[in-house]
């Protein structure tokens, strides 16, 4: 008999599961629940990415691509990134393609990574920074962002945090779970405090293209001086609503970019053909597409702050991506206590903002990439849910 126990890794062991998937998988099996748990937009995949992926199956393109990927959709990200952002990149040399936003993560982290090195990282934030820190041998180094501050890293917190052993930080924004976001002028102050240091970023911009109200999103390496030390991870699931193609890109230093494909090269080969294909369509072709989904984002995203805040949650305003964070401390309960009696009282799945970080704690988060009407029902049960249960 095998004892796995003395063979198995001790930091996977001890990881524990995402707390995203906990309730989606309970939901599954309910009758009548309705959840609000998990981030993927409702929306299907725009027609004109679907038939350029038909397309390229037609026509036999089923083999391998460069590890990096495709160059014509290189070209293609970098020249959207010029079109939308002002910013410069080298298709050859500064730009991979990954399975999905989170293998660019997990790509940059294990490149950078060493046994030891700290990793800052603003909570809440979403669930991956902390274990790919870990799998790395990394130390992950919470930074507590609160809701007063509209939940963005200050430039204080960042100083007080840096050590010598500090490796990278990583900057999530547009937040998940939050939906907070950080201006141009918040970057600019972050970025203040890391000249001089050799301090790498991770920026992860996933939902760079979701942002509501009058300023647009500003790529950290937009900000002067901080394009050869930041990575911009990005991808086609949120935007073109593309989860299920599993893409996504990171842009970054030659050397840092470079070394990151060495990784990807032995872990995956290559991100998936056809996908890739479709995405070359998706930036060059489906502006109005991404516009309509986000006006319609804009839309739930009011309708469901309003009904928080109608049945005496506070709220905070989500300015980015698609979720609502809002705090549930007046009903006395934690946010799994809430979350496990909402289910089993009222069928509705949301998630516990402690799975985002334990500056999460007194918080639920729920997705508006959900269709009004559902978002309408379970707003409903809700309200019906904390005026039985608040204190």
């Amino acid at each position: 008999m095998i004892d796995y126990e003395k063979i198995i890794s001790p930091v996977i062991a001890a990881m524990p599961p995402s707390g995203i998937r906990k309730f989606f998988d309970i939901v599954a099996e309910m009758k009548d629940a309705i959840s609000l748990g998990v981030g993927e937009p409702d929306f299907t995949t725009p027609w004109a990415i679907r038939e350029a992926g038909i397309y390229s199956l037609e026509k036999g393109q089923t083999h391998y691509t460069a590890n990096a990927g495709l160059m014509e959709l290189r070209e293609a990200i970098c020249e959207y990134n010029e079109r939308k952002y002002g910013i410069t990149y080298d298709p050859k040399k500064e730009v991979i393609v990954t399975v999905g936003g989170s293998e660019a993560i997990d790509l940059m982290v294990r490149t950078l990574v060493s046994a030891g090195d700290e990793v800052l990282i603003p909570e809440p934030c979403f669930v991956c920074y902390k274990p790919c820190t870990l799998m790395a041998g990394g130390v992950p180094v919470p930074i507590e962002t609160k809701e007063e501050d509209e939940f963005r890293l200050l430039p204080e917190q960042l100083k007080a945090k840096i050590t010598d052993k500090t490796k990278l930080l990583i900057l999530p924004y547009p937040n998940n779970p939050t939906g907070g976001v950080m201006s141009k002028k918040d970057l600019e102050a972050i970025a203040e405090v890391l000249r001089g240091t050799n301090i790498m970023v991770l920026s992860d911009e996933i939902y760079g293209e979701l942002r509501y109200g009058e300023e647009k999103h500003t790529p950290f390496s937009a900000i002067e001086g901080m394009k050869e030390r930041t990575v911009v991870v990005n991808g086609f699931s949120k935007t073109f609503a593309m989860t299920g193609w599993r893409l996504g890109y990171a842009l970054g230093p030659e050397r840092i970019i470079k070394l990151m494909t060495k990784v990807h090269q032995y872990g995956i080969m290559s991100a998936p053909t056809t996908a890739q294909h479709a995405a070359i369509e998706a930036l060059r072709s489906c502006d109005d597409d991404v516009e309509e989904m986000r006006q319609e984002y804009n839309y739930r995203r009011r309708y469901i702050v309003d009904g928080f805040r109608a049945m005496g949650l506070s709220c905070f305003e989500p300015l980015g991506a698609f979720y609502v964070f809002p705090c549930i401390k007046s009903t006395g309960m934690t946010s799994e206590e809430f979350c496990q009696k909402l289910l089993e009282e009222e069928k509705v799945a949301v998630v516990p903002g402690n799975a985002f970080g334990e500056s999460g704690e007194g918080f639920i988060r729920c997705s508006y990439a959900y269709s009004i009407d559902n978002i309408q029902e379970a707003l409903k049960r809700i309200e019906r849910f904390v005026e039985k249960h608040t204190r």
